[in-house]
C-alpha cells in the first residue's frame, strides 16, 4: 500500500465524474495509490480499461459488510454510495496507508493537495466545512448558512485521516454510525454520513479544520470566495490557490441540474467560475464512455427489472420482521410479492374496488 491512499466512491453512471477526478489527481500526485470504490455491477461490454485511471477498484459488495443485500436495500443509491465510505477507510488503514483522502466523484483537483497531506503529520482528522465566512445576503444565508445546519457543518465530499489510533477510532466509530443508519433524514438529524461529522471535533482529539478558501470551493461558498484566473494561468479562489473545486449537481453539457441554478445565483458576475464550470462540463463529456452513460443503477430495482419504489425501502428499513422473513428482499418472489399481498400501495397499486355500495 503506498504511502498516501485517495478513494472515492460512485456508481458507473458517474464514471466520466470519477475519471475526470482520477486524472487530475494523477497529474498532480502520480505518487498516491487511487482506489475507485463502486457500489453497482458494470453495465454491458463496458471496456476494459475504463477504470485504469485508478490503481485498484473495489466492489462495495466484497467489503465484508454483513448481510449486504439486505443491509443495502434500506439505501437509495447516494445513501448507499456514502454509506460504504467508513468501511473503507478502514480496509485502507488495515492496509497499511499511512494517510487516506476521499475525495467525492464530482471534485477535480487543480493545484497539488501537498498542504492537507502535511497537515496530517500533525493533525489525525481533516475537516473542511462549508462556510468560511459569513453570508451577507438573505438569500445567501438560506441557501448555505441554512444548508449547513440542515445537511451538516462539514462538507464529507473531502476527508483526510491518518492512521493513528485517533483516525483508527474515527473511523471505527463512523463506520458503526453508518452501518446503522446513513440515511437523508435531516428531519431526524442525520444527512447520510454528513451530519455525524458535526460531533467530530468534540468526540475525538487531532481534528484540523481546513480554513484555506481554495479548498471544496463550491456552490454553497463561491459568493464569499471569488475565483480569478490569474496571468499566469493559476486559479485562485478568495485570494489563495484553488486547489480543488467541488461540482456538486452540475448536469453535463445542454441540460441543467441544481448545482447550476445554483451555481448561476451565487456566482453572480464572478464570470472565471462559470469558465470553471463550462470547462467541466467538456471534461466529464471527453471522459464519458457510451457503454456507461445513462447506465441505471443496480441496485435500483429487485432481481427481474422491476424499479423499488423509495416506500419498499422504507418499509424494510422499518420493520426488523421483514428483514428477519426475507434473506433476499431483492428476489420479487419475496419481500415484492409480500409488499403486493399486504402493502400494494408501497408498489403504487391501486387497492381493488370494493363491490360495497357506498
Amino acid at each position: 500500500m503506498a504511502r498516501i491512499a485517495c478513494f472515492t466512491s460512485f456508481t458507473y453512471a458517474y464514471l466520466a465524474r470519477a475519471r475526470v477526478l482520477a486524472e487530475s489527481l494523477r497529474r498532480l500526485h502520480p505518487d498516491w495509490s487511487l482506489t475507485a470504490l463502486v457500489t453497482d455491477r458494470p453495465p454491458p461490454n463496458l471496456p476494459a480499461t475504463a477504470l485504469d485511471c485508478f490503481d485498484h477498484v473495489q466492489d462495495a459488495a466484497a467489503l465484508g459488510i454483513p448481510d449486504f443485500p439486505a443491509w443495502l436495500f434500506k439505501h437509495d443509491l447516494v445513501e448507499a454510495c456514502t454509506a460504504v465510505k467508513a468501511t473503507m477507510l478502514r480496509r485502507l488503514l488495515e492496509r497499511g496507508a499511512e494517510k487516506v483522502i476521499y475525495l467525492d466523484p464530482d471534485i477535480a483537483a487543480f493545484a497539488p493537495l501537498t498542504p492537507l497531506v502535511d497537515r496530517l503529520d500533525a493533525a489525525s482528522l481533516l475537516l473542511t466545512p462549508h462556510q468560511l465566512a459569513p453570508d451577507t445576503t438573505p438569500e445567501q444565508v438560506r441557501d448555505n448558512e441554512g444548508g449547513s445546519l440542515r445537511y451538516g457543518i462539514y462538507n464529507l465530499g473531502f476527508l483526510g485521516v491518518r492512521n493513528d489510533p485517533t483516525g483508527r477510532a474515527f473511523a471505527a466509530w463512523w463506520e458503526e454510525r453508518l452501518h446503522a443508519a446513513c440515511y437523508d433524514a435531516p428531519e431526524a438529524g442525520i444527512f447520510t454520513d454528513q451530519k455525524y461529522c458535526d460531533l467530530v471535533p468534540g468526540l475525538f482529539p487531532g481534528v484540523h479544520i481546513t480554513r484555506d478558501p481554495g479548498c471544496n470551493v463550491a456552490s454553497w461558498n463561491i459568493a464569499r470566495r471569488p475565483v480569478r484566473i490569474t496571468p499566469r494561468g493559476e486559479v485562485t479562489a478568495a485570494g489563495r490557490l484553488l486547489r480543488f473545486y467541488h461540482f456538486t449537481k452540475i448536469a453535463p453539457e445542454g441540460a441543467r441540474a441544481a448545482g447550476d441554478t445554483m451555481t448561476e445565483r451565487h456566482a453572480g458576475e464572478n464570470y472565471e467560475i462559470h469558465e470553471l464550470v463550462a470547462w467541466y462540463k467538456r471534461a466529464i463529456a471527453a471522459a464519458e464512455l457510451p457503454e456507461a452513460a445513462g447506465h441505471p443503477w443496480h441496485y435500483a430495482s429487485f432481481a427481474d427489472g422491476t424499479a423499488i419504489p423509495r416506500a419498499a425501502r422504507l418499509l424494510w428499513r422499518d420493520r426488523a420482521d421483514l428483514r428477519r422473513a426475507f434473506a433476499d428482499p431483492f428476489h420479487p418472489a419475496q419481500y415484492r410479492a409480500w409488499l403486493a399481498a399486504h402493502q400494494p400501495a408501497t408498489l403504487g397499486i391501486e387497492p381493488p374496488a370494493s363491490d360495497t355500495p357506498a
